[in-house]
């Protein structure tokens, strides 16, 4: 083993980020097999392959700051604390979902880990940060807000009108771009009008980044810029992280519109898990049998998730009308 440790994060940081990104990866493997059996319903979006951008951007936030998040939100939920087989009960639609089987894979939310929800309105959730960083602000607890949206969301009015009551409110708000390449099956290069999203905060008087979405450090890096930035008063950024998702737009999506081999290119070269134990273990800072021990007990803990979400019971009917603004 060597001696000195070349990484921003200690030996046991660097060991959690892993199981943190190897998690969303199993959960989102496995979830792929279970739906393929018919036992899950409504639609799901999976998240594999954009680890480090949930990982490295999560990294920084404290229980009280709050994200809201996208369709493709699994990720971002187990990056941010929320817990794993409370999530595959509700994707499930189960009552012991983290929101009583009611929300299912698309309106997943915890408030108590400051995830205030997935969202299938595209770029919903860009206002709702306002509202959260505008709470922050008011009470003074140096909190911050994080909006996640795609690269097909960027481009809805709700969304740059928040990039503009940000600025002009000097929010402590950050809006993530994951930039996947598609906007369900259009190319980001056909449906964005500038050569990069840090355009975008320019124009709203707002500091940008374009990163690598497949490198932890390079996520990790400026998401700890951004965020110490809107902690400190600095008001809000946009970051533009370049990343590619392993699996269709939707679970049954045929994927015509991508290229030949493209999926296996992603895996076998811009897998962001392999880049980065690879990184880790090159440099000698972990031995393998400890990330293989992670994977275990990662693994361990999906099946028995599982195994309680199918065994538990659905909601009942007197359940139907309670968790809803207008009783009808």
């Amino acid at each position: 083993m060597a001696s000195s440790n070349p990484f921003p994060l200690s030996k046991e940081e660097l060991l959690k980020v892993y199981k943190t990104m190897r998690s969303i990866r199993e959960f989102e493997e496995r979830v792929h097999l279970e739906f393929a059996k018919g036992g899950i319903p409504g639609f799901v979006h999976l998240y594999a392959g954009e680890e480090a951008s949930a990982a490295g951007i999560m990294y920084h936030l404290r229980p009280d700051d709050r994200i809201a998040s996208t369709h493709r939100g699994h990720g971002h939920c187990i990056a941010k604390g929320v817990d794993i087989r409370g999530m595959m009960a509700e994707i499930y639609g189960k009552s012991s979902g983290v929101c009583a089987g009611k929300g299912g894979s698309m309106h997943i939310a915890d408030l108590d880990a400051g995830m205030m929800g997935a969202n299938g309105i595209l770029g919903a959730g860009a206002p709702l940060v306002c509202g959260a960083a505008l709470a922050a602000k008011f009470h003074k607890n140096e909190g911050v807000a994080i909006s996640f949206v795609g690269d097909g969301a960027s481009n809805q009015g709700m969304m740059l009108e928040s990039l503009n009551l940000a600025t002009v409110w000097n929010l402590p708000a950050i809006f993530v771009v994951e930039n996947n390449g598609y906007a369900e099956s259009t190319s980001a290069e056909w449906a964005v009008s500038c050569d990069s999203y840090v355009d975008r905060a320019s124009g709203f008087g707002m500091p940008g980044i374009s990163v690598d979405g497949f490198d932890f450090f390079a996520v990790f890096e400026a998401a700890g810029e951004a965020i110490s930035r809107a902690r400190s008063g600095g008001g809000p950024s946009l970051m533009e992280v370049k990343t590619g998702r392993f699996f269709g737009h939707f679970e049954g999506d045929a994927q015509t519109y991508r290229g030949e081999n493209e999926v296996e290119n992603l895996r076998e070269h811009k897998d962001c898990i392999k880049i980065y134990s690879k990184k880790i273990l090159d440099a000698g800072v972990v031995e393998k049998s400890e990330f293989d021990a992670i994977d275990a007990e990662v693994n361990a803990l999906i099946d028995d998730a599982v195994e309680k979400a199918v065994a538990a019971p659905e909601p009942a009917g007197s359940e139907l009308y309670t968790d809803v603004y207008v009783n009808y």
